[in-house]
């Protein structure tokens, strides 16, 4: 302790922490007090001396009190600033980094347009119209190159958006449609201007210009050409120039897309036109277009509905497949031929090889493409939900409306067929049918007869039918959908009008079709010929083997005659060969019930339910069967 009093009182010991001082200075005092007592007791005067020392001592230690702590205010000032500098500069530092971040940004961006300008130059496929060279007498009606250019360019987008084809459309274009209004630097040439550049350079354009120019004889001449184009010239008076420019759109349109302008000519009713297009073009057009090509030159030739058009057509539906083998359409189109011809079981067949080569159900290819196989198997849920898709897809309109009528139509004949009046009814109601489209006449009827007879009114079927036979006259028709007319010959037989029975059933010449070989044998069931209904049965099983229709016409009829077994085992077959049919199981179900086999009954209705859950004849027959249990 006193080694430290006598620092304190020295100022020694340098490695002492200055803020100690206060503490120092009053040990001092303390000591001070305490020998100037002790010396008091020997001699006054040293102690009077000792005193006096020790005061001026306190009197240094005081004023080293005050300069520390003037020295304190001074070093945290310091420390502080020196703070805000380190953090003036940390800011800084944060700033810098965050600008290069942001300079880091907009090269990348930049980098990444450049990027994204050089693939599309690489990949684009446009059809590009130039300006038009016009006489400049015609400036005063407002025509000039720019609006003969754009005219043009609305006659070839009316031409594809009315092509309805599963077909890539190539993009049409204005040259100056994508400027955008940045120059670069010291050029003066635009940010469109440099992509029209890399496309010219690097791209597959095809680029369409022309002129107009008055004719010797007063009228006009418009002269389009393009990128593998041949010039072609059109005239006119000097009123056409309307009528001009749709000829000159559909001349580059057909040559630019033939795939899509064959597409167009078949969907719009232009068959023989169609044709002529794709036997004059086939040969030269690119080996990409030729699949699309040969198929709207079959579909053309089916919907001409010529003597034979399935068989004219498959060959080249095949020749599509070959050449393409994902052309998804062609299959479906191939399975159509196939049903046209009387040839169900190779149908059946087509139907699981697209399945198999488009990776299973859902693959690759649209479900739409399974329409064939899924109506030859009677899997109504799914092709139900493949039409509505189609039809949502294309305008209420469907791709197939040219030879089939108008989608909702035959989204209505499947709710009918589905046993759910109610929507089919709804349906029928809300589509309108176009007197002068005979597909859509014979669809209409069609609808009718069937939800008639869901209803029980065969009296209203037969005659929905008399207007479905007139219609069937029609080669689109009876191409199309051959077998339909068969369907009416029972309505017919039980509505006692047997010779219209029998030219229903004499109405497909010599294809033969399941439907119309079960419906044979109705009829001759009906007219107490149960032997010869049996057979036909067994000719419709015979005909298709894979098809479920004939097992369960037969299934049926055995059960009417109380032969429940054999019913039985042959609507077993109905639906292995058509696991998503309701009809077969609910006919199964009647059996099983009718054998006192309630419970196996119950499972067959609940399956039923699942493919037909509008059915009130199977909800009816499901409580009945319930309540026995």
């Amino acid at each position: 302790m006193a080694d430290g009093l006598l620092s304190g009182v020295l100022g020694g010991d340098d490695d002492k922490p200055e803020v100690e001082a206060p503490r120092t200075l009053a040990n001092a005092e303390a000591y001070a007090a305490a020998v100037a007592a002790i010396a008091s007791h020997h001699d006054p005067g040293v102690a009077r001396k000792t005193e006096e020392f020790l005061g001026q001592q306190t009197q240094l230690l005081r004023v080293q009190k005050e300069h520390l702590i003037d020295e304190h205010a001074v070093r945290l000032h310091m420390l502080q600033s020196e703070a805000r500098e380190v953090d003036i500069r940390r800011f800084s530092l944060r700033l810098r980094v965050g600008f290069q971040l942001f300079l880091v940004l907009i090269a990348t961006t930049l980098g990444v347009g450049v990027a994204v300008m050089i693939h599309d130059a690489f990949s684009s496929r446009s059809v590009v119209i130039d300006a038009f060279g016009a006489p400049p007498s015609l400036a005063p009606q407002g025509l000039n190159g720019q609006v003969l250019a754009a005219d043009l360019l609305d006659v070839l987008t009316r031409i594809q958006a009315a092509s309805r084809a599963n077909v890539e459309h190539r993009q049409l274009s204005n040259a100056w449609t994508n400027d955008i209004a940045i120059d670069v630097p010291e050029t003066g040439i635009s940010i469109g201007q440099i992509e029209r550049t890399l496309k010219e350079r690097f791209g597959h354009d095809q680029r369409i210009d022309g002129d107009l120019v008055r004719a010797d004889s007063g009228g006009l001449a418009l002269t389009v050409r393009g990128t593998g184009i041949l010039p072609q010239t059109f005239t006119g008076d000097a009123g056409a120039l309307s009528s001009l420019l749709t000829q000159a759109g559909e001349y580059v349109y057909g040559q630019s897309q033939p795939g899509l302008w064959t597409a167009y000519l078949s969907n719009n009713g232009r068959d023989a036109d169609a044709i002529r297009f794709a036997q004059a073009a086939y040969a030269r057009v690119a080996l990409s277009e030729r699949p699309y090509v040969l198929n709207y030159w079959a579909n053309a030739l089916v919907d001409q509905g010529a003597a034979g058009a399935d068989a004219k057509a498959l060959p080249l539906y095949r020749e599509a497949v070959r050449l393409k083998p994902d052309f998804w359409i062609g299959y479906n189109n191939i399975m159509s031929a196939l049903f046209g011809r009387g040839d169900e079981e190779e149908v059946v067949g087509v139907g699981k090889q697209l399945m198999k080569l488009a990776g299973g159900r859902p693959g690759r290819a649209p479900e739409i493409y399974y329409q064939n196989y899924d109506q030859a198997v009677w899997d109504l849920r799914a092709e139900h939900a493949e039409l509505l898709a189609d039809a949502d897809a294309h305008g209420g309109v469907g791709t197939a409306a040219v030879s089939g009528g108008a989608a909702y139509l035959s989204i209505a004949q499947i709710d009918a067929q589905l046993h759910d009046v109610e929507a089919a009814a709804l349906r029928l109601q809300m589509t309108p049918v176009d007197p002068g489209n005979i597909p859509d006449v014979a669809a209409a009827a069609l609808d009718r007869a069937l939800l008639a007879e869901e209803r029980g009114d065969l009296a209203a079927a037969a005659g929905a039918w008399d207007a479905y036979a007139a219609a069937y006259a029609n080669p689109t028709v009876s191409t199309n959908n051959p077998n339909y007319i068969c369907f009416s010959a029972v309505t017919y037989q039980k509505t006692g009008q047997s010779a219209k029975a029998d030219a229903a059933l004499a109405a497909v010449g010599a294809r033969k079709f399941v439907d119309c070989d079960r419906f044979r044998g109705d009829v001759q069931d009906l007219r107490g010929d149960w032997a010869g209904a049996q057979a036909w049965y067994a000719k419709a099983v015979k005909l298709a083997p894979d098809i479920p229709s004939g097992y369960y016409s037969w299934g049926l009829a055995l059960a009417r005659h109380g032969d429940l077994n054999a019913a039985a085992a042959r609507l077993e077959e109905a639906n292995r060969k058509g696991p998503h049919w309701a009809d077969p199981l609910k006919a199964w179900g009647d059996v099983l019930a009718r054998q006192g086999k309630t419970a196996e009954a119950l499972a067959k209705y609940d399956e039923a339910l699942q493919y037909a859950p509008k059915w009130k004849e199977l909800q009816q027959a499901r409580a009945a069967a319930a309540r026995q249990s």
